[in-house]
C-alpha cells in the first residue's frame, strides 16, 4: 500500500515544525533505529505504536536529530518520554507572549533566559527553546537522576553547553525558593506540572492513556501500565496534584515579582481554572493570559501571569547580550 500524503495538523502552532504528518522516510534516514517500529495502520497511514515506550523513544530521537540537530539523546527507563510536537507548541506560544511585550517582535538570543521547572530527564523544553530561538535556560528538578541525565544530554551535544544550566531543587516542598537568586532576571518560567494526586491515580492514568492509544490503532488492551511511557513518580504525581502544585507556584511567584517577566504553566484540567484565577487575584498579579492548546484529542492551556506594571514592562530590556 502507498501511505497517505501528509496532512496539516492545524491545531498545532503555525511555527511548529511538526504540523504535518511525520515524514517517516526522512526520519528513518536520519535515525535508522526507528525503522522497525514503523508500520501502516488500517487507515493506510504510516505510524508507530504510541503505547510502546521504545517506539516513542525512537521517534523522539529521530525528531531531535532531524529538526533540532541533537545527535545524542537518551532517557533512563521509567522516565517520561514526552511528545515533542506538544512541547514545541508550548515554546512557540511562549515566544508569542514575549513578542506581545516586545512591540510584536519575538526576542531571540541567549540574553533571553527561561526557567524550566521540572525539566525531567529529557531536557526537551530547553533544547527546543535554544534551537528555535537561541534562548538560554536554567532547568530544575527535585530528582537527582533526572538532572544527571540532562547533564549527559548537554555534554553529548556541545552546542547546548553554553546555553543550558541545571540546578537540583533540594527541598521538594519549594518551587522557586533555592533556585531564583536576587541577581536573576528570567524572561519566563515554563512548567508541565505533575498531573495526579497519588501513585494510584497516576498508575490508572497511565493505563488509561495506553489503552486509549491502543484502541485507536491496535486491538489489544493493556492490563498493566507501561511506566516508562507514563513517566517517573516525581513527573506524574505530587501531593495536591496539578492544582496543588500550581497554587504553590503562584504563591511562591509573588515573592519574586521583579525577577521574572512572565510566569507560566500548563494546566491540563479546565476545571482547575477558576481556582487558579482566584489565587492569581489574591496575590495581585497585574496581567493574566490564557492560551488554549490542542494536540490530537488532548486539550490543554497555558496560564501566564506577571507582576510587572505597564511602566515596568516597558522598562524590561530584551536586547541581545554583547
Amino acid at each position: 500500500m502507498t501511505p497517505k500524503k501528509n496532512t496539516e495538523k492545524t491545531n498545532l502552532h503555525t511555527r511548529n515544525q511538526h504540523r504535518f504528518r511525520y515524514d517517516f522516510k526522512l526520519l528513518i534516514e536520519n535515525c535508522p533505529e526507528l525503522n522497525p517500529h514503523v508500520s501502516i495502520n488500517e487507515q493506510d497511514i504510516e505510524t508507530i505504536d504510541f503505547s510502546d515506550p521504545e517506539a516513542v523513544k525512537a521517534l523522539n530521537n529521530a525528531l531531535l536529530v532531524t529538526y533540532y540537530d541533537i545527535q545524542n539523546w537518551d532517557i533512563p527507563a521509567n522516565y517520561l518520554c514526552p511528545p515533542i510536537p506538544g512541547r514545541a507548541d508550548y515554546i512557540h506560544y511562549i515566544a508569542d507572549i514575549l513578542a506581545g511585550s516586545n512591540n510584536g517582535i519575538i526576542p531571540k538570543g541567549n540574553s533571553i533566559q527561561g526557567l524550566d521547572i521540572g525539566v525531567g530527564a529529557n531536557c526537551i523544553y530547553p533544547i527546543i527553546g535554544n534551537v528555535e530561538y537561541g534562548w538560554s535556560f536554567v532547568g530544575t528538578d527535585i530528582d537527582e537522576k533526572a538532572i544527571e541525565n540532562c547533564s549527559k544530554i548537554i555534554e553529548a551535544n556541545p552546542k547546548l553547553v553554553d546555553f543550558i544550566s541545571l540546578q537540583q531543587q533540594t527541598e521538594a516542598r519549594f518551587i522557586f525558593k533555592n533556585i531564583i537568586t536576587p541577581e536573576d532576571k528570567f524572561a519566563f518560567t515554563i512548567c508541565n506540572p505533575p498531573f495526579h494526586k497519588s501513585q494510584e491515580e497516576a498508575t490508572k492514568g497511565s493505563l488509561r492513556k495506553v489503552n486509549n492509544l491502543e484502541s485507536r490503532d491496535f486491538a489489544n488492551k493493556a492490563t498493566k501500565p507501561v511506566l516508562n511511557f507514563g513517566g517517573h513518580n516525581a513527573e506524574l504525581w505530587c501531593e495536591g496534584g496539578e492544582l496543588g502544585f500550581i497554587t504553590q507556584m503562584i504563591y511562591e511567584s509573588a515573592k519574586y515579582p521583579m525577577q521574572c517577566f512572565w510566569f507560566t504553566t500548563l494546566v491540563s484540567k479546565q476545571s482547575h481554572l477558576s481556582s487558579i484565577y482566584k489565587t492569581l487575584n489574591k496575590v495581585n498579579v497585574v496581567e493574566i493570559k490564557t492560551i488554549d492548546m490542542a494536540q490530537g484529542q488532548k486539550t490543554s492551556r497555558i496560564i501566564a501571569w506577571t507582576f510587572l506594571s505597564e511602566a515596568q514592562q516597558k522598562q524590561w530590556k530584551f536586547e541581545p547580550l554583547n
